[in-house]
């Protein structure tokens, strides 16, 4: 039988509404797996290419939505991809007068309440709204989801790797605990690593063996194009807007900068350029400090704008799937970290059948345009970085036991193991480690022993009650930006915001005038001074075999026919800088500097593993500099006979280093900033988790083993 006869009369009438000439691939794959098996589904196809469909026409088919509760869940890592799938969810369950309900803090009460009187249909979500619910009312998980059917994750490369991935794996444990019967679950991706065949992801879903991939290989025409426009100094060259402005002002674009600063700076200029040639005025930043409202608005208006053309530059905001229409093309300003977000955003253009992404890639120095060079030929070669696997996520931890109490209003010691020891997420776990935090926890009065239940303590209650609570990553601290009692966006508190400063938002240069601490708000009035603003964002760590392919570029003699004239002489002067070595293998030598009075080593390796390396040095008494976008140490010279035998003798294997770590952490408690609830656990799991989330001394030595100093000519 045809998918398309496999589906429920009411679907098919749907797909002869819309005047589908045919299902996508990936959709006649899914129906016939999904409507014929039990199984849980990993759905990976490009960006647009029809993924929701290919969940949602099956289990509508599937599920009989006339029983009580609710019997579809969809979870995304995005309040605003929610808005944007219940239109496309809500427009397809018309046909079976199925009700669809959106659950974040930004929906209609109305619209919960109306669900929590008759459980029913389908119900859109994040991960964080889930949590709030098991806190603060559990009996409505039972409620709602106690009869659930499936559970669809858009989206789901959001979450590997990531503490809010191990969050959302641990909730869907506690859901599925709940349930009267198992619930399938599909999760969508367009960008997962098929490393050791998928085995992290099938894990993430609970049940590896029963968890099938299916994978769509239908190749997507790109056409990309590099350019570079070298920079000297913090803003962008003017050639580099220039040339960008000739190929947004007749299309439709998506430009990808790699900072918050850097967005603005382009929305802005571009603008202007745009006002003095009298071209049209559709620029626009999209970013987490713009108002939402303006935000929504720029995505209604790229929608709907059939025959107008804007220019959008943003983060990683429209990154994910969010519909903004037809784009003709993306433009990336400076290096991506990683291949997969590259992938993400060659996506979002061409996204009609048969057409081309477009893809312009500009650089403005000689490393980003090596490292684009080297995610570019990756991504060619079809590899995406591994997913990284937290094997002992102690924190997440500390925030479900603190979740689980709080939800039970007291639980028995015994209990609370049990329940931690069933949750997969926590698999290598021990007892009696779980039973540590826990003493350590009621020491520091975030628990309390009352009887034989342990309830949340005084310093816990001060957690615990507030909304910050739901996430597992630090909300900053915003402060309104208003201009005359508009409101324009707003920024984190930063050391750079300061008075008298001019910043860049919602595409526009303003000036700061005022500061208030208290009510958390900034005014602002548009800058006039010509003052540059000051920039503001993060840089993100870079896989091991991005750095080891740009190595690989440098002692190659092929040649790009994408680059232009001045990206080639950038690479062919870089090549001739790095052959005063040797090198003949990229993939175990590596470049060794001596002269001027110092020592230079490039590791062109991950940033990993470069802070280990640096780590391990400075605990020897070697002190360096590591230059981690070049992969670069500078040494003093006269250690040159240390830093050789620590690259010749050191095994890692037969050191510890947690005393450092813990040492470390007790000097630098910023170290551990990115671990919102590794603060709360005793110092040697802090320093276990800073071992696992910010080195990697297993890839170090592994690095070490391997590696063969080529140094320069000594006449060089």
């Amino acid at each position: 039988m045809t998918a398309f006869n496999l589906l429920s009369e009411p679907i098919r009438k749907y797909i002869r509404d819309q005047k589908w000439e045919s299902l996508r691939p990936i959709q006649e794959a899914a129906i016939q797996r999904i409507i014929s098996t039990d199984n849980n589904y990993v759905l990976i196809s490009r960006t647009a290419s029809g993924k929701t469909e290919a969940a949602f026409l099956p289990i509508l088919s599937k599920v009989n939505f006339k029983e009580q509760g609710v019997k579809v869940l969809y979870i995304s890592p995005l309040i605003a991809l929610i808005n944007d799938q219940f239109m496309r969810v809500e427009k397809l369950c018309e046909y079976l007068d199925v009700p669809v309900t959106k659950w974040h803090g930004e929906a209609s009460k109305g619209a919960k309440d109306r669900l929590i009187k008759n459980p029913e249909g389908i119900v859109l979500i994040t991960p964080e709204s889930l949590e709030a619910m098991f806190v603060n009312k559990p009996y409505n998980i039972h409620h709602l989801f106690s009869t659930l059917e499936y559970v669809v994750i858009d989206e789901i490369h959001a979450f590997l790797g990531s503490d809010r991935g191990i969050h959302l794996q641990s909730l869907l444990q506690r859901l599925q605990k709940i349930n009267t019967d198992k619930f399938r679950t599909v999760a969508l991706s367009a960008t997962v690593s098929d490393e050791n065949k998928y085995s992290e992801l099938k894990e993430f879903l609970g049940d590896p063996e029963h968890t099938k991939v299916i994978k769509d290989t239908t190749p997507k025409p790109i056409n990309a194009v590099f350019k570079y426009f070298e920079g000297t100094g913090e803003e962008l060259p003017l050639e580099l807007l220039k040339d960008l402005y000739i190929r947004t002002r007749d299309r439709k674009i998506l430009v990808f900068p790699n900072a918050r600063g850097r967005v603005e700076e382009v929305a802005v200029r571009l603008k202007k350029l745009s006002e003095k040639v009298g071209g049209h005025p559709n620029y626009f930043s999209h970013h987490s400090s713009v108002d939402k409202e303006v935000r929504e608005y720029v995505e209604f208006f790229a929608k709907k704008s059939t025959h107008e053309n804007f220019c959008i530059s943003c983060t990683s905001t429209l990154e994910l799937g969010i519909d903004i229409g037809n784009v003709d093309e993306v433009a990336q300003i400076d290096a991506t970290h990683s291949i997969a977000s590259l992938i993400q955003r060659v996506g979002r253009s061409g996204r009609r059948e048969g057409k081309a992404s477009n893809l312009f890639l500009y650089a403005t120095d000689q490393w980003s345009l090596l490292q684009s060079l080297a995610c570019w030929l990756l991504f060619k070669e079809q590899y995406i970085e591994p997913v990284s696997v937290h094997h002992k996520p102690y924190d997440v931890l500390v925030h479900q036991l603190l979740s689980m109490v709080k939800g039970a209003s007291g639980i028995t010691l015994a209990k609370l193991l049990e329940e931690l020891a069933a949750n997969a997420a926590f698999k290598n776990i021990t007892a009696e480690e779980i039973t540590d935090i826990i003493n350590h926890l009621a020491e520091i009065d975030f628990l309390e022993k009352l009887g034989h239940e342990y309830i949340i303590g005084i310093e816990g209650e001060k957690v615990v009650n507030t909304k910050d609570f739901y996430t597992l990553f630090h909300t900053p601290v915003f402060f309104r930006v208003s201009s005359q009692g508009v409101k324009i966006g707003e920024l984190p508190l930063s050391s750079q915001i300061r008075t008298d400063e001019n910043i860049y938002l919602s595409a526009r240069i303003w000036k700061i005038k005022d500061i208030d601490y208290e009510s958390k708000k900034i005014e602002v009035i548009p800058a006039k001074d010509g003052n540059k603003p000051r920039f503001f964002g993060d840089a993100a760590d870079t896989a091991s075999k991005i750095r080891e392919k740009m190595l690989e570029i440098l002692i190659s003699d092929e040649e790009y026919d994408f680059l232009d004239e001045m990206g080639q002489q950038a690479i062919r002067q870089m090549r001739k800088d790095f052959s005063i070595y040797d090198l003949k293998s990229y993939q175990t030598e590596r470049p060794l500097f001596s002269g001027n009075n110092k020592l230079v080593f490039y590791s062109f390796t991950g940033s990993k593993v470069n802070r280990t390396l640096s780590f391990i040095m400075n605990r020897m008494g070697i002190k360096n500099e590591l230059y981690e976008r070049e992969s670069e140490f500078e040494i003093d010279l006269l250690k040159k006979s240390e830093f050789m035998s620590i690259l010749k003798d050191v095994n890692l294997n037969h050191v510890n280093f947690d005393v450092a770590l813990t040492e470390l952490i007790e000097d630098s408690p910023e170290v551990l900033s990115f671990s919102k609830w590794g603060v709360y656990l005793p110092i040697h799991y802090q320093a276990q988790i800073l071992k696992s989330r910010s080195f990697d001394f297993e890839g170090c030595n592994q690095f070490l083993q391997n590696l063969k100093c080529i140094e320069n000519h000594p006449e060089n």
